[in-house]
């Protein structure tokens, strides 16, 4: 099983996500946080379930798909997952992982 790490910036958006959905219904903010939060854990056993989405010298960077959301990952070895970030499904991806 691999070890999963979230970056400073992944838990930012995590915040921004909730503080956006809780504005109007805390309730559903909750439960998407954590759904996202258990989708990633998905990947301490399955860490190649996300799509391809470029390799950089330190890792493989991955997607996986939450409802709107996409859980941008790298791979750095077989045990350690580092998440880098949390984009809603109409952000230009390219923009937040140069």
């Amino acid at each position: 099983m691999a070890e999963i790490r979230w970056t400073e910036e992944a838990y930012r958006w995590l915040r921004d996500i909730y503080d956006y959905i809780s504005a109007d219904n805390p309730i559903a903010a909750q439960k998407v946080i954590s759904g996202i939060y258990e989708k990633a854990q998905s990947l301490s056993q399955f860490p190649e379930i996300g799509y391809r989405y470029r390799e950089e010298e330190d890792g493989e960077i991955r997607i996986l798909l939450y409802g709107h959301y996409r859980i941008a990952y790298q791979i750095r070895s077989t045990s350690s997952i580092v998440i880098l970030g949390v984009f809603h499904s109409a952000l230009d991806i390219d923009r937040y992982l140069p």
